[in-house]
């Protein structure tokens, strides 16, 4: 066989993998009828009330601070502490989840699915989260490619509802 029509095969499965998992775990974004290009709770809160600079920072998750916060393409974001708030205030683009902190891998398959603060991964830069560790397993079989899909997919869907696509 042909090395295209391996990586294409394997590509393939692992999307298969990750629909799956999709399929049997629902993780609807936070407001399923929601048509903004940010995750966001009822509140208007991003991230799940993470620190978006901390993941650069310290490299890993941190809980945010409701005193340290700055709003971002029509969301709250949160912070540990004022410095992170600052950071993030003089660049938000910097550091603000890509896809508005819906799930890349979903994004990939034209869904928009809830990004977990706690399944993340830094690419180029970028911070990008998954749904759950399963379909992060998927994700990192072929981040290039699944980011060119994402790329492709999330300026026609980034304005539709989740469950629109779900």
């Amino acid at each position: 066989m042909n090395r295209k029509f391996l990586t294409t095969l394997a590509a393939t499965a692992g999307l298969a993998v990750a629909a799956a998992a999709m399929v049997t775990a629902p993780a609807m974004a936070v407001i399923p009828t929601s048509t903004s290009a940010v995750n966001t709770d009822e509140q208007g809160i991003a991230l799940h009330g993470y620190d978006a600079v901390a993941y650069f920072t310290v490299g890993k998750p941190t809980q945010g601070d409701a005193r340290f916060k700055a709003s971002y393409n029509g969301a709250t974001y949160l912070f540990a502490t004022a410095e992170n708030q600052h950071k993030f205030q003089a660049n938000p683009a910097a550091f603000a989840p890509q896809y508005g902190g819906f799930c890349a891998m979903g994004v990939a398959l034209e869904k928009k699915l809830d990004g977990d603060p706690n399944v993340w991964k830094i690419v180029g830069g970028k911070l990008y989260l998954n749904v759950n560790q399963d379909v992060s397993v998927a994700w990192n079989r072929d981040i290039p490619g699944n980011l060119a899909r994402a790329n492709e997919n999330w300026p026609t869907i980034k304005n539709q509802t989740p469950e629109s696509l779900n």
